[in-house]
């Protein structure tokens, strides 16, 4: 007997149902690592501004922490210092950080210093933290829109999940658990997850029977098609057993593969400019964050010229307000291996729903008229 075996086995007909693409206004949670980088605050906005769709019962804080980066920029500084000796592993982590160190060095960066890599205490901070911020973060943007949501923000899990056995408790988990329990398969939950998967995993370990009445859209990694590949993605390296959980316990997932699929979502200067800037407190924040970005010191990026930010987190709401937005199609669950690669060995697995596409234009003219809308009600 496995952990696995106390979550509920659904059929193949329930997983039909279930991870239908949703009709009307849907009910969900958000599960959000808001502080981490900036676009948790463009997908946040989107989403309250588009409550005609969204019935959103409350905004959890998820943990976050880019220490792992950090300690993995620095190993990559070390091999390149012995590149010829380095072995082949090595050398795919050089490479992955090559030209980031080449920009570090460059503008003089001590990468030691913490301080010179976050100088905003953003990025580089414990889980904990960055939950509590996060927290923050969200209450602010609700304050910028005009919109009084502090009885429905809940904090999260401060630190990642360590153990099957040992889930960790919040208030955040505690009222997904309470609501899921009001859910059922015909009227799900859905829980949209935009950060570390930490708080969903925990739930679904304290009360395995809410996989029958909820729905997880999560955007993380490359499509599951392609196997054998290392994943460099956030929101799966942080908390992997949480991650891997996703994939195994059978919770009706909607898996929205960040490349090559929600990486589509680039944002410019311009575009700002024109269509975010001014539009009310919030349009200028967001604009702000974009001139702000706490990634670019670490990054080693000092201007905007030809450069465009992705606003990854969108792609959840857009499946969940117009599906047709983000084609997908049904497929089954792969394992999700510890060195983050997925693995199908011909075990049969329960389905799943993946992203296959996006309609980049669409969203943003969705987004940007909103903004404007709200500006000028």
């Amino acid at each position: 007997m496995t952990y696995l075996d106390r979550f509920p086995k659904l059929t193949v007909d329930e997983y039909d149902q279930i991870l239908r693409p949703p009709m009307g206004r849907v009910q969900c949670v958000i599960d959000t690592d808001t502080r981490n980088e900036i676009d948790d605050q463009f997908a946040l906005a989107w989403a309250l501004l588009s409550q005609n769709k969204l019935k959103i019962e409350a905004i959890y804080a998820a943990p976050y922490s880019f220490r792992n980066r950090l300690e993995e920029l620095r190993q990559a500084q070390t091999i390149r210092t012995s590149s010829e000796t380095a072995k082949h592993g090595d050398l795919d982590l050089l490479m992955r950080y090559a030209g980031q160190l080449d920009r570090l060095d460059a503008k003089g960066v001590d990468i030691q210093d913490d301080s010179q890599l976050d100088p905003q205490n953003v990025t580089m901070v414990t889980p904990d933290i960055g939950m509590e911020k996060s927290y923050e973060e969200i209450l602010l943007c609700c304050e910028k829109m005009g919109i009084d949501f502090a009885d429905k923000v809940y904090r999260g899990s401060p630190r990642y999940l360590e153990s099957f056995d040992t889930p960790v408790e919040s208030e955040a988990v505690t009222h997904l658990i309470e609501t899921a329990k009001t859910a059922s398969p015909d009227n799900p939950l859905y829980v949209v997850a935009i950060g570390a998967p930490t708080n969903i995993a925990s739930a679904i370990l304290i009360a395995p029977e809410i996989i029958k009445n909820i729905v997880v859209t999560w955007t993380a990694g490359y499509p599951t098609t392609i196997t054998g590949v290392f994943q460099e993605s956030f929101n799966m390296e942080q908390d992997m057993l949480s991650s891997q959980l996703l994939f195994d316990s059978g919770v009706p997932l909607v898996y929205l593969p960040g490349f090559h699929v929600g990486v589509q979502l680039g944002l410019s200067l311009p575009e700002m400019e024109a269509w975010v800037k001014g539009q009310g407190e919030i349009g200028d924040y967001l604009h702000w964050l974009f001139m702000n970005n706490p990634h670019y010191p670490f990054q080693g990026i000092d201007d905007y010229f030809g450069r465009t930010w992705i606003i990854w987190d969108l792609i959840n709401f857009a499946w969940l307000m117009q599906p047709n937005w983000v084609p997908s199609f049904m497929t089954t669950a792969p394992h999700l291996t510890d060195d983050r690669k997925w693995l199908r060995d011909g075990d049969p697995r329960h389905p799943m729903r993946e992203a296959l596409d996006i309609n980049r234009d669409a969203i943003f003219r969705d987004f940007f008229q909103k903004l404007a809308d709200a500006a000028t009600s």
